[in-house]
């Protein structure tokens, strides 16, 4: 009989827990989708890039709303059997209270490991597999965020600008310029021109016009009738570039170890196959890790925050405002889940007390039950 208890209780709060999960990570993955159409909009990338992009940036959503989804599951769903009397039924049958929580701390340390697989594994391959196809990108939409009379520099050290758009698709009285170094430049005014697509090239064609260039503060110029400007070797004003958290978790570790002398790394060869890894960037590699191998402790303390709510009856004349207070206390540590990562710095006696924090909250909570359920005698 208690086998099925716990096992219709688990059922529950897993159910709930995965429709809390997905709907509101959904919600704001359709919100953070529409702000991706700048992808398309102003920084030229074609609809299959936004697409991949929009879909790989779901797990670091679940990962973010995960927390909030723990901790209202199992407070829901034990409200809602606290509710029918159900949880009444179970003391009357003998479940100790005490077992209960014991079970449903147990059943939280499968939610923490999920949560490090989807922290420290998967949330950083999909983000560095979404920014590998903004690198790959070849803006394939280029031609169509071009507007007249409107400077565009949607690319990296390009500006381009026309004045009109004929039947023809040509655009008329165009001027470019193309900073390829601190000290020298090239613009080019031509009276009209044209895009054409040349095996994995796009070109634009330019007709009579001339081409001013500029090397240190040197001004040559010349004439053209026709000629080609490849617009495929220009990259994307998007951040292409690996970022800390799209680094794996093994290569952050790695490069921790390495700078507090833990081994040696003869002649940088390890550090410099790992991208960001430097002195500089040393704190965020540290609150990444953090991020992703001691926050999901914290789930444990969730549940057993919401393992507070069985030890009041609704009977009781209080029992409103205790579940108010529960509440409060669930969102207020859910936020200083968020946000405990910005106290992780250089100092690692400082990042060490930090990182035993949730297992500190956890024996402290539990004592707490075994204090008020009076386990054992004080």
């Amino acid at each position: 009989m208690k086998k099925m208890i716990y096992r219709k209780l688990t059922t529950d709060c897993i159910k709930f827990f995965l429709l809390v999960l997905f709907t509101i990570s959904t919600i704001i993955w359709v919100l953070q989708a529409v702000n991706y159409l700048d992808f398309v909009i102003e920084d030229g990338h074609g609809f299959f890039v936004y697409f991949n992009y929009t879909l790989l940036s779901f797990p670091k959503i679940i990962s973010r709303v995960y927390p909030f989804a723990i901790f209202l599951a199992f407070s829901y769903v034990l409200l809602k059997h606290e509710d029918r009397n159900e949880l009444l039924i179970f003391w009357n049958f003998g479940i100790d209270k005490i077992d209960f929580i014991n079970f449903f701390t147990k059943v939280s340390f499968f939610f923490v490991l999920l949560s490090l697989l989807l922290n420290a594994a998967i949330t950083p391959i999909a983000q560095d597999k979404a920014r590998s196809f903004i690198r790959s990108s070849d803006l394939d939409f280029f031609e169509s965020i071009l507007k007249p009379k409107k400077f565009v520099d949607v690319v990296k050290n390009l500006t381009i600008y026309f004045e009109k758009k004929n039947k023809n698709g040509e655009l008329q009285n165009i001027f470019l310029n193309d900073k390829t170094s601190f000290n020298e430049s090239q613009s080019i005014i031509a009276k009209y021109g044209k895009f054409e697509k040349r095996g994995e090239r796009k070109i634009l064609v330019l007709y009579e016009g001339k081409i001013i260039n500029t090397i240190n503060g040197e001004v040559t110029e010349f004439e053209f009738s026709k000629t080609d400007f490849n617009v495929s070797k220009f990259t994307t004003q998007s951040v292409t570039h690996q970022k800390t958290q799209e680094n794996t978790t093994l290569e952050l570790i790695s490069c921790s170890v390495i700078f507090n002398n833990l081994k040696k790394d003869t002649n940088n060869r390890i550090k410099n196959k790992i991208n960001n890894c430097s002195s500089k960037n040393l704190e965020n590699i540290y609150k990444e890790i953090y991020s992703r191998l001691i926050k999901p402790i914290y789930i444990t303390f969730l549940v057993t925050i919401s393992l507070l709510l069985i030890l009041k009856s609704k009977t009781h004349h209080t029992f409103k405002v205790y579940k108010f207070k529960i509440y409060t206390l669930g969102f207020l540590f859910i936020i200083l889940l968020e946000s405990s990562s910005k106290f992780i710095s250089f100092n690692m006696l400082q990042n060490l007390l930090i990182s035993i924090l949730p297992l500190l909250l956890i024996f402290i909570i539990y004592c707490y039950f075994l204090i008020t359920l009076k386990v054992y005698k004080i």
